[in-house]
């Protein structure tokens, strides 16, 4: 049974990893066939059905011949696919070296023949025969450690081919770094010289975040859902905070706390542009200033303020101590796109575990089968193709193309091709489209305030259905219902110590990225990976 499981498992390879210009032909000069002959009684004979295992073809002879030569990236690839046929070739020999010997066990061990041999030349022979096998399984262990070996290479070459596919298909490529492919040479040094399996340890406590992690500008509100006379009491790093419209109508972003008996001034109202306290009626401008005192003399004291501006329909502000940026990103939906839903939502989780969910399409097969992906077929692999050094790639096989964009947002557009179907075409090849929005703005240690807007390139009519909007944000909680009593459910093993990145796998390649960003941000690094200045 171990010789079976062994022979299917090495045949696999060989079907996964067959180069296009590989024509496998029996009965090549230079192949290797076997045909295994049983002998019962009466002289019949009949085929073991191990033949068809065993009849592959050697690939030596279709190696391209590179010594001394340039290759590209795609040369290179191939080679290593030759590699991989090698090694499979290779074990399939020690495999039927075992098969043979033991075979010859048993020749020495049938009952006629004991009948006709001592039993020191069984021993003789049995000896012989152990020592035979042991060699025979030591070959098949470095058979298998070359397959990992090749493996491991192919893997690789797959990601530099990857990673220029995805730079021709870039209106940006030039700005992206990438490996040089002039030569095979320089490939395998790269493979070579490849860094291990980068660990990850997200587990424990959320610690306290680094000040530098302040140090951006956070969107915290969508412009329609602040009147003139409203305000919106947010939480930001800890810190409670009330953004509310100054007398010019712009922006503002105070403590949420009056300075006086340290009331929560969100319970107030505001008046002429200024936030007044419901315990006193002490009122407070934009920039914190208390400009009125009833029943007592007015006193020269400020709360503390933020940087804040508003921009293409949002609220930011700036919580860090460091300067703001001059520049704030656009947020803005692709051109043809026009936006259908804008939702606000305060949830029981980390910020960063709700990034590592969003930047995760792997799980939608399983986790979302009573929302967008019902009836979604579960590919056979998934991949995150994305440039060396970036935070945006798209998915395969799934019409999907995703940012991570820091400090805390995620982009992706999806291509609909038909409802409830998502393979097989890149978001080119798709006519319509989602465009998605998320701000995972981290509210506390163990809480989000999400904002989510979604955009569509198609339906324009849609957006005036009356009530549409209540059905976007029903859908919207039925998804992220899905999520959560996942998410949560991490959140509750990490604190009691679990790591939540204990095995990373080839499709978390960007979760594993903003994970890396993430922790260079809490340790003060000089130089954040995967930017643009790297």
């Amino acid at each position: 049974m171990t010789i079976v499981a062994t022979a299917a498992a090495l045949s696999l390879p060989i079907s996964l990893c067959r180069s296009s210009k590989l024509n496998t032909k029996k009965g090549v000069r230079g192949g290797f066939r076997v045909v295994a002959v049983f002998r019962e009684e009466g002289g019949l004979e009949k085929k073991s059905t191990w033949g068809q295992l065993f009849d592959v073809e050697d690939p030596r002879s279709k190696v391209p011949q590179c010594k001394g030569k340039f290759l590209d990236v795609n040369q290179a690839l191939e080679v290593a696919r030759y590699d991989l046929q090698y090694c499979d070739w290779r074990a399939r020999q020690d495999v039927l070296t075992i098969m043979l010997l033991h075979e010859k066990v048993v020749e020495v061990l049938n009952p006629l023949a004991r009948d006709y041999k001592s039993i020191g030349t069984m021993k003789k022979e049995l000896a012989e025969l152990q020592g035979e096998l042991a060699q025979a399984h030591k070959q098949v262990h470095m058979s298998e450690a070359r397959v990992a070996t090749a493996l491991d290479k192919l893997a690789y070459m797959e990601e530099l081919v990857n990673d220029r596919l995805l730079q021709d298909r870039s209106t940006t490529a030039s700005d992206q770094t990438s490996p040089s492919p002039s030569t095979s040479t320089q490939s395998l040094e790269v493979v070579q010289r490849r860094s291990p399996r980068k660990s990850l340890n997200v587990s424990g406590p959320v610690k306290p975040y680094h000040p530098r992690l302040k140090n951006f500008w956070y969107p915290v509100a969508f412009s329609k859902d602040l009147k003139e006379d409203t305000m919106i009491p947010i939480e930001c790093f800890e810190e409670p905070w009330v953004v509310f419209r100054g007398k010019d109508g712009k922006p503002g972003c105070i403590q949420n706390t009056c300075a006086h008996r340290a009331c929560p001034l969100h319970l107030g109202s505001v008046n002429e542009g200024r936030i007044q306290c419901p315990y006193h009626g002490w009122e407070y401008s934009t920039d914190g200033k208390c400009e009125k005192m009833p029943s007592t003399r007015l006193l020269n004291l400020k709360i503390k303020s933020l940087p804040c501006f508003e921009q293409e329909g949002m609220i930011w502000i700036w919580p860090g101590n460091d300067p703001p940026t001059a520049t704030i990103p656009s947020l803005e939906p692709p051109p043809g796109f026009q936006i259908h839903a804008e939702i606000v939502m305060e949830l029981p989780v980390e910020h960063g575990l709700l990034l590592d969910n969003l930047l995760d399409l792997a799980h939608a097969p399983f986790t979302h089968t009573s929302t967008f992906a019902k009836g979604w077929s579960v590919p056979s692999f998934v991949k995150f193709l994305t440039p060396a050094s970036g935070l945006q790639g798209y998915w395969d096989p799934y019409p999907i193309d995703m940012e991570f964009r820091p400090p805390c947002m995620v982009l992706s557009t999806i291509g609909i091709s038909k409802p409830g179907k998502l393979e097989g075409q890149s978001t080119k090849q798709c006519a319509t489209h989602l465009h998605q929005l998320h701000v995972c703005l981290p509210s506390s240690r163990q809480k989000t305030r999400l904002l989510y807007r979604m955009s569509l390139d198609f339906a324009p009519l849609l957006k005036y259905v009356p009530f549409v909007q209540y059905l976007w944000r029903h859908f919207a909680k039925q998804v992220l219902n899905e999520d959560l009593r996942l998410v949560v459910g991490q959140q509750e093993r990490m604190l009691n110590g679990a790591n939540i990145w204990n095995w990373p796998v080839s499709y978390d390649k960007l979760g594993v990225r903003y994970r890396l960003w993430r922790d260079a941000v809490d340790r003060g690094a000089k130089q954040l990976p995967y930017s643009e200045s790297t």
